[in-house]
């Protein structure tokens, strides 16, 4: 039984290729093809726009993918959040020229209102945006439950034209104050918005990368097991940017003080050197606990070697956190 793996393009598509290859599923011709080959012949990938992949995923049509939170949201797909694979970061933000004085969504609403002025937005979150727009006390008092009417160039719906949300198709940063009052777009280090004179003002959502499962392929036995490798193999990965391997010598006479000392050793590997008294401890903590605990390690230790983990499997983990999906 092969999964169908759906991967994407843009600005999630670098980090994707390094994420997979760093877990053992490197893509060829990625650089060539929408259809890359993956290590593992059990997985047939593509490559598609991650604002297509939530909705492909849930539909059937993959059984897994990588998108961006901020597109499950949009799309409000009934899908599997698996993992949050901590790259690809943005926020999804209301911006508006500089030179206005609006600190907040809600006093650009209520002015409008008050002057009889169409407001105008332009984004790529059509949905995200009416619902944000909606939830603005504002609004409620003047429009009530009234939707926004949100136009494309193929349909228009929604009964409120005083508030009009336009799909804008890339570049949403240059579409104030000809095309749009405002926006909501995604940033991720404020450098574009800047360059464009705009400022945000609120903040939506926070995104990353996600990896996703569609419902029924998670309960299908004969998918669930690839599924789970993939995570298994992703989260793997992900957690091994937080921690570090650790391997040091003590002697005997500070063996029990170094434990005792350090209660980030948890159940580490103590192994006798060939040297008589002196032991070995090998054990993985986190990046943070290493800060705290090298004073100690300096005062009773000594050899400290410490490497960066390529991969951590959490086994039981993954086995007890997803055993109750399907």
């Amino acid at each position: 039984m092969v999964v169908k793996f759906a991967v994407p393009k843009g600005s999630l598509e670098e980090g994707t290729y390094d994420i997979l290859s760093r877990a053992m599923l490197r893509l060829r011709g990625a650089e060539r093809t929408y259809r890359p080959v993956v290590d593992d012949p059990e997985i047939e990938v593509k490559v598609l726009r991650p604002q297509e992949i939530p909705v492909l995923v849930a539909g059937g049509a993959f059984d897994i993918g990588i998108t961006g939170k901020d597109w499950v949201r949009e799309t409000g797909a009934d899908v599997l959040q698996l993992l949050d694979l901590e790259y690809g970061y943005v926020r999804l933000v209301v911006a508006v020229p500089k030179n206005l004085r609006y600190s907040s969504l809600d006093e650009i609403v209520e002015d409008y209102v008050k002057a009889g002025r169409v407001l105008r937005i332009a984004t790529e979150y059509l949905n995200t945006a009416a619902a944000h727009v909606k939830s603005t006390p504002a609004y409620g008092r003047r429009f009530g439950g009234a939707e926004p009417m949100i136009v494309t160039p193929w349909w228009s719906r929604g009964e409120n034209s005083m508030v009009r949300i336009y799909l804008s198709f890339g570049a949403t940063e240059a579409k104030p104050p000809e095309e749009a009052d405002l926006i909501v777009d995604a940033t991720s280090t404020g450098i574009t918005l800047e360059q464009n004179n705009l400022k945000p003002i609120e903040t939506i959502a926070e995104s990353t990368a996600v990896l996703i499962a569609n419902k029924q392929s998670y309960e299908d036995p004969s998918k669930r097991e690839k599924i789970l490798d993939v995570l298994t193999l992703l989260r793997g990965v992900v957690d091994s940017g937080k921690k570090l391997h650790i391997f040091v010598n003590v002697h005997r006479d500070n063996l029990d003080r170094l434990l005792k000392a350090l209660p980030a050793l948890k159940s580490p590997t103590i192994s006798p050197l060939s040297t008589e008294g002196w032991y070995a401890i090998n054990t993985v903590i986190s990046k943070n606990e290493f800060r705290t605990i090298l004073p100690v390690l300096r005062r009773l230790a000594q050899g400290l070697v410490v490497h960066e983990p390529n991969m951590i499997l959490p086994l039981e983990e993954i086995l007890q956190r997803n055993s109750g999906r399907a």
